[in-house]
């Protein structure tokens, strides 16, 4: 699979998708707290967790949205892309283990004076199908 594509404003169609997977690993998500400063213990504190209703530290829901940026950065529209906004659900946790798939898929195209905003329906689920994430995402995909 190619690094990247890039799905010119020229190109895009509805229907169009493209996906993103990453293993949710313990090192990932001790970066992504430095990242942000989020470091509730609820991420980082295996004792702390344990007292919680899901028994054991889950990752941060950013993380699996943050997915979802990849997906529009990297595969649809792709480089060039500028993210206008996002809405999230968090559905279900995030444990370490879990293989995230993020998914966009394209379901509107608006054209503006001079470009087009392409909404898109994104979706990120675990290695049982199960959603954790989803939300709908609005994009100016590139020119050329």
């Amino acid at each position: 699979m190619e690094k990247y594509q890039i799905v010119t404003e020229n190109d895009i169609k509805i229907g169009m998708t493209g996906e993103f997977c990453k293993e949710v690993i313990k090192e990932n998500i001790e970066q992504f707290a430095k990242i942000t400063g989020d470091e509730n213990p609820m991420h980082m504190d295996n004792n702390f967790a344990k007292t919680t209703q899901f028994g054991k530290r889950i990752a941060h829901g950013m993380f699996s949205a943050s997915l979802i940026s990849a997906v529009i950065g990297m595969k649809i529209p792709g480089p060039g892309a500028i993210y206008l906004g996002q809405s999230l659900n968090f559905k279900a946790p995030v444990y370490f283990g879990d293989v995230l798939v993020a998914k966009a898929t394209v379901v509107k195209i608006s054209q503006k004076a001079n470009f087009k905003i392409v909404t898109l329906d994104t979706v990120v689920t675990n290695q049982d199908g199960v959603i954790v994430t989803d939300g709908q995402a609005k994009v100016i995909p590139v020119k050329k």
